[in-house]
C-alpha cells in the first residue's frame, strides 16, 4: 500500500507467473518489477555503492554515475 492510496498484492503457485491485482493512482506491481528487471540485468541497484550527502535538514541526496535520487522532506 502506499499512501496515495495505490495498493498491490499478488499471489503464484511454485514458479507460475503470479497473478497481480492492483489498483489507485500508482501501478506499484509494475515499478517493483522495473526495479527486478534491473536487479537482474545488472547484477545490482544503483544505490549499492552510492555517494550520500545527508543535509543539516535530514533529506539525504544519493548518487552512483547517472542515477540520483533524494529521501526525506
Amino acid at each position: 500500500m502506499h499512501p496515495d492510496g495505490s495498493w498491490a498484492r499478488a499471489s503464484a503457485t511454485w514458479i507460475d507467473p503470479p497473478m497481480v491485482h492492483q489498483g489507485g493512482p500508482r501501478r506499484l506491481w509494475t515499478a517493483l518489477e522495473r526495479i527486478r528487471h534491473r536487479l537482474n540485468a545488472e547484477g545490482g541497484l544503483p544505490v549499492y555503492g552510492s555517494r550520500v550527502q545527508i543535509t543539516p535538514d535530514g533529506v539525504c541526496h544519493f548518487s552512483r554515475g547517472k542515477w540520483s535520487a533524494t529521501y526525506g522532506s
